[in-house]
């Protein structure tokens, strides 16, 4: 299950207790005092990490707890402290207020960490309070609660290549031939209803990460179709391909097609469309898909590189992967 945005809270582990103990030996009748310090309670990191690539793990872990120190003990023992909780996140996941929505962190580089709360600090032990008025101190002090944060975990997907196009124009079944990954594959919209992952392993070892982003329809920079939802995950690809039903099978023209994404794009954030970018034609082996060709090539085939390709068939791909190749 593909998540990307999760609001959780998160309690750092509180400091163990201090303790009053005394120190008890044959032949010592006055052994002072000896009672251990609390040991401290375990901190919440985050830390990003290039395996993970969604936030579902947090989805039926809304309440997040470090572990607690321990108490201390007799003959001045310190308390065991709490381990820390390092909670790994997907490259791309920005930590916010859920509030405000202000970020606070922004997780792009592989092991970048940042401290959510801080775990509380151990008690004292009456050891710690001895002194040459008061050398036998009945006290000692309980550990400090840790911090408690409530914070909001958005992802926006880093990939190498952003897949846009309408709904059913085949861009599932395209990163399934370029990437061999398994996604849904069915012949009516929005069958892809959130981001889908696969890499494109090349000959010379190197690899390309792909992003098979949903459907996205005329007005998503205005939230229709949970546009933003869907645009937010083009944001940090470094190309887009954009992949066209050139067989019109939803009675659509391709070329207006064309035309909207990236009027939707522009609109949603103009920098998108100075990103290197292909324009693929799908479903070239369909008969209706030869006239709407030619006028693509007329129309688009100056100012874009185009690739006319059949992802049900496997027609073109292989020129497609070398395309992506030099692209990146």
């Amino acid at each position: 299950m593909f998540v990307d945005r999760v609001k959780i809270e998160c309690i750092a582990g509180k400091g163990g207790n201090g303790v009053v103990a005394w120190r008890k030996e044959k032949y010592i009748p006055k052994g002072g005092p000896a009672g251990g310090n609390g040991g401290r309670g375990g901190s919440i990191h985050l830390q990003a990490d290039h395996n993970v690539y969604s936030l579902d793990w947090f989805t039926y872990k809304r309440i997040i707890r470090a572990q607690d120190g321990g108490a201390g003990g007799s003959a001045c023992r310190q308390g065991k402290n709490g381990e820390d909780l390092i909670l790994k996140v997907p490259c791309g996941t920005l930590l916010k207020d859920p509030e405000t929505q202000q970020v606070i962190h922004d997780f792009t580089q592989d092991g970048d960490s940042f401290k959510l709360c801080q775990g509380g600090k151990g008690g004292k032990g009456n050891h710690f309070f001895r002194s040459p008025t008061n050398q036998a101190p009945n006290i000692a002090k309980p550990g400090t609660e840790g911090e408690t944060i409530v914070i909001e975990l958005e992802l926006k997907l880093i990939a190498d290549i952003g897949i846009i196009g309408f709904p059913n124009a085949g861009k599932s079944r395209l990163l399934k031939e370029l990437a061999a990954a398994r996604v849904k594959i069915a012949p009516y919209p929005f069958t892809t209803l959130q981001p889908n992952l696969g890499y494109l392993y090349l000959d010379d070892g190197s690899k390309i990460l792909l992003a098979d982003i949903p459907g996205i329809i005329k007005g998503a920079h205005d939230n229709r179709g949970l546009g933003f939802e869907f645009l937010r995950h083009i944001e940090r690809t470094k190309a887009l391909l954009y992949v066209i039903d050139a067989a019109a099978v939803d009675g659509r023209d391709p070329e207006e097609d064309f035309t909207i994404l990236r009027q939707e794009l522009e609109a949603y954030e103009p920098a998108l469309l100075q990103r290197p970018c292909l324009v693929v034609l799908n479903k070239c082996d369909l008969e209706e898909a030869e006239p709407h060709i030619k006028a693509l090539r007329k129309a688009l085939g100056k100012k874009h590189q185009l690739f006319v390709i059949s992802a049900e068939q496997g027609i073109g791909i292989a020129e497609l992967k070398e395309a992506l190749r030099k692209l990146i």
